[in-house]
């Protein structure tokens, strides 16, 4: 049997999204100006990266803050930046970067506060019916073994990067029936270990899902949130029970309060 046609696509599901990153890059040599940034802003905003500040804070290296929309990956961002930005100074510098370069997420919320309110979910959001708040209590997912702070590596990256998702049901759709609820927390812990993903809290409630969770550079937000939403409307009987619409914010150890 192959796979089940996804409910959820690109095509048909929306995203409402905050992606915000720190880029560090780091050049052979000092560039000794930053001429190159405007162009370099025009240009990567046709990529669907817009550049929101630069600052050199030792001589080989170029600190970015950047946000990009939800079907970029993160992996992209370094990739076409440093091959757009060579391309501007390789009169000057023919081989202006060393491979290395360090990727952020950055929220407008930091980790600690994310989680802890991920983990609070079911106080947030009472039952009328103190059986049917024990039920979802029981079906949370909190892994405190999951550290989402501690930088991940590939052979020439270091990175941090985190994702909360926040999935809404459709119309008056709402689930409290115990063997859904359990099957929809086993599906979360199940697909996000086989793909690799760094599941931290998944906040289950009769209307929406909350999840916090680190990612892997080739990924899109996009394509992660929609893995997720197919996944779950799997375990409920394969039915579309979310709106084709998603949330999708990026988030970290610094919020851009701490940025500016």
């Amino acid at each position: 049997m192959g796979k089940p046609t996804p409910i959820y696509t690109p095509a048909n599901c929306a995203a409402a999204y905050q992606l915000i990153w720190g880029l560090s890059v780091f050049w052979r040599r000092p560039p000794g100006t930053d001429a190159w940034l405007a162009p370099l802003q025009a240009e990567l905003e046709h990529d669907h990266i817009r550049i929101l500040r630069h600052e050199t804070r030792e001589p080989d290296a170029s600190h970015f803050l950047v946000s990009t929309q939800p079907h970029v990956a993160p992996a992209q961002i370094p990739r076409l930046l440093k091959g757009r930005l060579q391309h501007l100074v390789s009169d000057r510098l023919p081989k202006a970067f060393q491979r290395n370069y360090s990727l952020r997420s950055i929220g407008s919320t930091r980790r600690e506060k994310l989680e802890s309110y991920l983990q609070s979910q079911t106080a947030h959001h009472p039952m009328a019916e103190p059986r049917v708040q024990r039920r979802l209590r029981q079906r949370q997912i909190n892994e405190p073994g999951i550290d989402l702070s501690a930088p991940r590596q590939t052979a020439h990256a270091t990175y941090w990067y985190n994702l909360h998702i926040v999935m809404a049901t459709e119309g008056r759709w709402m689930e409290i029936r115990d063997e859904v609820l359990t099957s929809m927390r086993d599906m979360l812990l199940k697909a996000s270990r086989s793909k690799g993903h760094l599941l931290s809290r998944a906040g289950i409630l009769p209307d929406h899902v909350h999840l916090t969770v680190g990612c892997s550079l080739g990924e899109s937000p996009l394509e992660v949130a929609l893995s997720y939403m197919n996944n779950l409307a799997f375990a409920c009987g394969r039915r579309p029970v979310f709106r084709s619409s998603c949330y999708v914010a990026t988030f970290g150890e610094y919020d851009l309060g701490a940025i500016r």
